[in-house]
C-alpha cells in the first residue's frame, strides 16, 4: 500500500463526544441545509487522524478513499506519507492530530499530560500539547480560559475537585476574549476550557489524554476524569503555577490583521510540537513537499501539482496531502490554514 502522490480530500469524520456543538462545523462544511443537519455534525471532526478516542480500537480514525484507515496506510509506507527526515525523527506516527472543534457550550476544565508523563502512565511517546487556530465566534463576550491567575497548593485543588467546585474551578483561570485569527497555545499541564461559541482549528499531538477537573456535569463518571489513573497520580501533572499577563501573553497571537501571504501563526513554543500558516497567494504559491492537513477556510483555489494535474478547492474543505506528492502550487482567491508537524531536525 504505497501512498499517493496526489493530495486528497476528506469528509467529516466525527466520533461522539460528550458535549453540545456542530452547527458551525456543518455551516463551515457547506451541509447546514442537508436532512439531518446541524443534528447529524458533532461538535469535532477529526482531520487525517491515526488516533483513536481514549479507551476505543478505532473510534476516531480517519478512512481514505475506498476505505483503508489512513493509520494502516502510514504503517504500510511511511516515507512515502510522512518524509525520511520525518521518519528518523518520529518515527511511523504523523506525530499530528487537527480538528475542528465547535464548543457549542462552555467545555470542562481540563489539562494534558507531557511526555514524559504520558510515557509512564500511558504507555505512549507522545503527550498532549496543543494549540487553537480560531476561525470563528458567536455570542456576545467569546472567550477561552487558560492557567491558574495564582499559584496554587495540590491540596487546594485536590478539594476543589473532590467537591467538584466548578465555579471556584472556572474563576481561578485566566478569562481570554478572542476572535477570529486569534491564535493559543496550550502546554501540556496548563488547565484550560473554551468557552461557548468559540470555533477552533485545533493541532495537537495525535493521543486523546485528557484530565478532567471538572468531571461531574459532564462525564458524570469519576473514573473518566482522571483516566484510570486516580486524581492522586493524575494532578502530578498539572501545571499549579500562575499566569500572569505577561506570561499568558506568551502564548497568544493576534493575526486577523496581518496582511503576509504566509504567516506563522502560532506562539514559538508550539514549534516543538506542530507548526501552522495561513496561506493567502496573491500569485502561485510553491508548496515544499510535506505531510500537512490543509484547512480551507474561506474562498476558492486550486492546487496544482508539478505534472498539471490540479484540484479544485473552496469553503470547508479538508485536505490530507503526503510528503509523495512533492511540491505543489496554490493559487486562487483563498484562505487556506496549512497544519503540519513538527520540523524535523535538519
Amino acid at each position: 500500500m504505497r501512498a499517493p502522490s496526489v493530495p486528497l480530500c476528506l469528509p467529516a469524520n466525527q466520533p461522539a463526544q460528550f458535549y453540545r456543538g456542530g452547527a458551525a462545523i456543518a455551516a463551515l462544511r457547506g451541509a447546514y441545509d442537508e436532512p439531518g443537519i446541524p443534528e447529524r455534525f458533532g461538535p469535532e471532526d477529526w482531520v487525517a487522524s491515526t488516533t483513536a478516542l481514549f479507551g476505543r480500537d478505532a473510534e476516531g480514525l480517519s478512512r481514505l478513499p475506498g476505505g483503508p484507515l489512513l493509520r494502516d496506510a502510514v504503517e504500510a509506507d511511511p516515507v512515502g506519507w510522512l518524509g525520511r527526515g520525518h521518519v528518523d525523527a518520529f518515527g511511523t506516527s504523523t506525530a499530528l492530530l487537527v480538528k475542528l472543534l465547535d464548543a457549542g457550550q462552555r467545555l470542562p476544565v481540563h489539562f494534558h499530560p507531557d511526555n514524559d508523563f504520558a510515557r509512564r502512565h500511558f504507555d505512549s511517546h507522545f503527550g498532549k500539547t496543543e494549540a487553537w487556530i480560531v476561525i470563528g465566534t458567536t455570542g456576545e463576550h467569546p472567550t477561552v480560559y487558560a492557567g491558574f491567575r495564582e499559584a496554587l497548593t495540590t491540596k487546594t485543588v485536590r478539594e476543589w475537585v473532590s467537591e467538584q467546585d466548578a465555579p471556584t474551578m472556572l474563576d481561578a483561570l485566566n478569562a481570554v476574549p478572542v476572535s477570529p485569527g486569534d491564535t493559543v497555545h496550550i502546554p501540556a499541564g496548563l488547565p484550560h476550557a473554551i468557552g461557548a461559541g468559540v470555533f477552533v482549528v485545533e493541532l495537537q499531538q495525535p493521543t486523546d489524554f485528557s484530565l478532567t477537573l471538572e468531571w461531574r456535569d459532564f462525564l458524570g463518571d469519576e473514573a473518566r476524569g482522571h483516566l484510570g489513573l486516580g486524581f492522586e497520580t493524575a494532578l502530578r501533572a498539572l501545571d499549579r503555577t500562575a499566569w500572569d499577563e505577561a506570561r499568558l501573553s506568551t502564548l497568544l497571537r493576534h493575526t486577523a490583521a496581518a496582511p503576509e501571504p504566509v504567516l506563522d501563526l502560532l506562539a514559538p513554543g508550539a514549534r516543538p510540537y506542530f507548526r501552522a500558516d495561513r496561506l493567502r497567494p496573491g500569485t502561485p504559491m510553491a508548496l515544499d513537499p510535506s505531510f500537512a492537513v490543509l484547512v480551507v477556510a474561506e474562498g476558492e483555489g486550486t492546487l496544482r501539482s508539478g505534472d498539471g494535474s490540479a484540484w479544485a478547492m473552496s469553503t470547508g474543505d479538508t485536505w490530507l496531502v503526503p510528503h509523495a506528492a512533492g511540491e505543489l502550487e496554490l493559487a486562487g482567491a483563498v484562505t487556506v490554514l496549512r497544519c503540519r508537524p513538527p520540523a524535523a531536525a535538519s
